[in-house]
């Protein structure tokens, strides 16, 4: 007998990669998502040259077959340190992310159900949080802390925390009210029980959504403080910190520096257009 599982599972994939194909711009920009996660995974361990290894004698060389992407100006392989970068970038913007998912969806989960006066006092911590600009809270947080990958990870829950805390009270607000719940309530479910097993599982299309979106926003601010000199530092191949290094080369060996950049241009416009086509499969109904 076959499995009634697996065809289910089989048939819920099938509906997920015919609402993507329905969106050639989602699926390429969740082709190019993987492929940049599969080069964070093993483009280390594949990469031509060691990241760190210099050679002056191929200084500033243009991209040829020795070297596809050419040489910065201490003759160190820019393709093998994108490759290596595209680690950290990951590691970094991923862990951030999922650390502020956890805490501010759990916030905002008990937030929701709860309400009164705990609601009231979270939400006005939280409405003091966003009011400051994004980029700024980042930069005032690591210069009080200082530069390093922990203090990084950090800043990142701390400026998404809200975010998504706010989200995921939203969503519970509206959920808390549905009749599954209230037929949780007559069957005697605790709290928890309902949160978790009723109301979560409901909220979790806009929430996975959310979470698609501010990652691509860490990725772009940890380019942004690898850049200003406030993230991962050398000899970190950091793709931020490669730009800060390559500015003073630009007039005379420009790939030093495009190509980092267009890693970074890349990998966060196909997570936007995977979170677009995320959207689409998780809430068929709008956009």
């Amino acid at each position: 007998m076959s499995d009634p599982g697996a065809a289910s599972s089989s048939r819920g994939f099938s509906r997920v990669l015919g609402r993507l194909r329905r969106n050639p711009a989602a699926l390429a920009g969740t082709v190019i998502f993987l492929f940049f996660l599969l080069m964070a995974l093993v483009g280390p361990m594949v990469a031509p040259y060691n990241f760190e290894a210099q050679d002056i004698a191929q200084r500033l060389r243009p991209p040829d077959m020795g070297h596809l992407l050419g040489t910065d100006q201490y003759g160190r392989d820019i393709f093998s340190r994108i490759l290596a970068g595209s680690r950290g970038i990951f590691l970094l913007s991923g862990t951030g992310t999922l650390l502020a998912a956890v805490i501010g969806v759990s916030l905002g989960l008990f937030s929701g159900f709860y309400g009164r006066v705990w609601d009231e006092a979270l939400m006005r911590v939280l409405d003091v949080l966003l009011s400051f600009p994004p980029l700024l809270f980042a930069l005032l947080l690591l210069a009080t802390l200082g530069p390093s990958p922990v203090n990084l990870l950090l800043v990142i829950s701390v400026l998404y925390v809200p975010m998504l805390a706010r989200l995921a009270r939203s969503v519970v607000l509206d959920l808390r009210t549905k009749e599954f719940v209230e037929a949780a309530r007559i069957r005697g479910e605790r709290d928890l029980a309902i949160l978790f097993r009723e109301i979560l599982p409901n909220a979790m299309g806009p929430i996975l959504v959310e979470i698609s979106v501010r990652f691509s926003y860490s990725i772009f601010l940890v380019a942004s403080l690898g850049f200003l000199g406030l993230g991962v530092q050398p000899p970190s191949p950091d793709w931020g910190l490669q730009i800060n290094e390559a500015r003073s080369f630009f007039a005379t060996a420009p790939w030093i520096l495009l190509f980092p950049a267009g890693a970074i241009s890349l990998l966060v416009v196909a997570t936007n257009l995977m979170t677009d086509g995320l959207r689409q499969v998780l809430q068929p109904g709008g956009r």
